[in-house]
């Protein structure tokens, strides 16, 4: 038997032991701040109808955090973004509204789009989320929406 792979093997051991006691000691959600805790691409067939849907967020710790998205020029003139608790009660509502501002950069001109609203959702006690998503206008554009845990408070 080689003399080297003996050396290989057992170091190849430790280092899946390691990645399983890493993975163990941390399986849930990382809400720690900056950190996104949910997200979800709203494009295909399977939405093209949809007006109003929901989605679980899961656990949330008390804190503020951030709603991003990436808007392109088809995606839906206003969404709509209610986070209810577990039972019911609604935290936090907002309507977004997308935007499109020309830059010019003096060689190129070009669009880019976001949406305005108040995008920062504070959470005042821990517990399980799920949020509601009605879109109108340009029902079979796509938007990613995401939410993150951010480092401040309101």
């Amino acid at each position: 038997m080689n003399k080297t792979l003996i050396p290989v093997g057992i170091a190849a051991v430790v280092v899946a032991i390691s990645i399983a006691y890493g993975a163990s000691m941390n399986p849930g959600v990382n809400e720690e701040p900056n950190s996104q805790v949910w997200n979800m691409r709203i494009s295909g067939d399977e939405f093209h109808d949809l007006v109003v849907f929901g989605s679980e967020i899961g656990n949330l710790r008390i804190g503020t955090y951030e709603f991003g998205f990436v808007p392109m020029g088809d995606s839906p003139q206003v969404l709509r973004l209610i986070i209810s608790n577990e039972i019911g009660n609604q935290v936090f509502s907002e309507e977004f509204v997308l935007e499109k501002s020309l830059v010019d950069t003096g060689i190129s001109k070009y669009y880019t789009w976001d949406y305005l609203g108040n995008k920062f959702a504070p959470i005042s006690k821990e517990g399980n989320y799920e949020i509601t998503i009605e879109r109108e206008g340009n029902l079979k554009g796509s938007v990613s929406i995401s939410l993150t845990k951010v480092d401040r408070s309101i």
